[in-house]
C-alpha cells in the first residue's frame, strides 16, 4: 500500500477530531485550542527492544506504546490531551498491522480524553511506535516534578508490583506459571502487554500535596534513584512491604529469583512512586481515596542521592538502555 493511501485509512480511523483540535491530521500541522499550560512528553517503542516480536497484537502494541507515553503525564499530575504518532513500519509490512496498532492506541485514547491529532508513517528497520503526548493544566504550581522531595517524606506506590515483569516471562517462556490459575497468569499477561497509565491517581496525588513524583517504567530501583538524584535525598525502601502482584511469587520462583527483589527491578508496571510530607500521607491514609490506593514503602532522609533497600543483599538495579 502507498504511503498516501494508508494516510487517508488512518484519517479515516481517528476521526472525528476532539473539540479542542481545530486541524487534525491532514494538514501539514495540528492547530489545537490551547487549556493553559502545556506538559510535553516523548516515548518511544522499538520491537525487539521494548516489546518481544510476535508476541503481541498490533492492538497491543498500540495501546501499550501510548499507555507507556501517558503514564508520563500521570507522572505530573496533568490532565492529557493530544497525542501524536510517528508510526515506523518495517518493509513489507502489512497495512492491516498500522491499522491495528494505530486502533489500539485510539481505545486507549478514548478512555482517557485523549485525541490523536497527527503524525507521520516512515519506513524503519523494525516496527516502531513513538507517541508524543501534550497534557493540560492551568495553573503550573499544581504540577509535581522529580525534585521536590524533602527529609521527612513518606514513600508510597500505586497498585502492585512486578505484574509486568511476571507477565513478560510467561509471555517469552522464560516461566511456564507453574501453579498459577489460567485467570491469574491472563492477569499477568494484560499487566504486561495493556497497562493502565495512572492518570486519576497522579492528579489526585498532585491536588493532595505529592512532593515529588515518577512514573515505573524501568523499575522501582532505578526510577527511585531518579528522585533521589533530582530532589539531592537519600531514599530507604523496604523490600517487604512492596506490594507484589498475584502470581508474582509463583513466577519468581520457577525464575529463581527472590519475589521482592523481582519486583523493584522488573519494570513496566506504570504504577507511580510518590513522595509526600507527613501532613499529606495523613491525609493519603485516610479514605476516601478511590484513584490511589497506596502502599507505603519507605520514607526520604538526609544524605548523600542514593536509595538503599532494606532486607536487600546489595545495591538493585533496574533497567537502563545501553548504547
Amino acid at each position: 500500500m502507498r504511503e498516501s493511501e494508508l494516510i487517508e485509512r488512518l484519517e479515516a480511523l481517528l476521526a472525528p477530531a476532539a473539540p479542542r483540535v481545530v486541524r487534525g491530521i491532514g494538514d501539514d500541522a495540528a492547530i489545537v485550542r490551547g487549556g493553559g499550560y502545556a506538559v510535553t512528553s516523548v516515548d518511544a517503542m522499538v520491537e525487539g527492544v521494548h516489546f518481544p516480536a510476535g508476541q503481541l497484537t498490533p492492538e497491543e502494541i498500540g495501546r501499550r506504546a501510548l499507555a507507556g507515553a501517558l503514564s508520563d503525564l500521570a507522572a505530573m499530575g496533568a490532565l492529557p490531551g493530544e497525542a501524536y504518532l510517528v508510526l515506523g513500519l518495517p518493509p513489507g509490512a502489512d497495512p492491516d498491522l498500522a491499522l491495528g496498532v494505530v486502533a489500539g492506541a485510539r481505545r486507549l485514547a478514548a478512555e482517557h480524553g485523549t485525541a490523536i491529532a497527527g503524525g507521520d508513517v516512515t519506513r524503519a528497520p523494525a516496527l516502531t511506535v513513538s507517541f508524543t503526548v501534550v497534557g493540560w493544566e492551568s495553573d503550573p504550581g499544581s504540577l509535581v516534578g522529580r525534585d521536590g522531595a524533602r527529609p521527612g517524606d513518606a514513600v508510597a506506590v500505586t497498585g502492585t508490583l512486578g505484574g509486568s515483569g511476571a507477565g513478560l516471562a510467561l509471555i517469552e517462556g522464560r516461566a511456564g506459571g507453574e501453579g498459577l490459575a489460567p485467570s491469574v497468569a491472563e492477569t499477568l499477561r494484560a499487566r504486561y502487554a495493556r497497562p493502565e497509565p495512572r492518570l486519576a491517581a497522579g492528579r489526585e496525588l498532585a491536588a493532595s500535596g505529592a512532593s515529588a513524583m515518577i512514573d515505573l517504567s524501568d523499575g522501582l530501583a532505578t526510577d527511585a534513584r531518579h528522585l533521589a538524584r533530582r530532589s539531592a535525598v537519600r531514599i530507604e525502601l523496604s523490600l517487604e512491604a512492596l506490594p507484589l502482584a498475584d502470581g508474582v511469587r509463583e513466577v519468581a520462583r520457577e525464575l529463581g529469583v527472590d519475589a521482592p527483589t523481582f519486583a523493584a527491578t522488573a519494570g513496566e508496571d506504570y504504577e507511580l512512586c510518590v513522595c509526600v510530607a507527613p501532613e499529606a500521607a495523613k491525609l493519603l491514609q485516610s479514605p476516601p481515596n478511590e484513584n490511589a490506593a497506596l502502599s507505603w514503602i519507605g520514607s526520604v532522609q538526609e544524605g548523600p542521592p542514593a536509595v538503599i533497600f532494606a532486607g536487600a543483599d546489595g545495591p538493585l538495579e533496574g533497567f537502563e538502555h545501553s548504547f
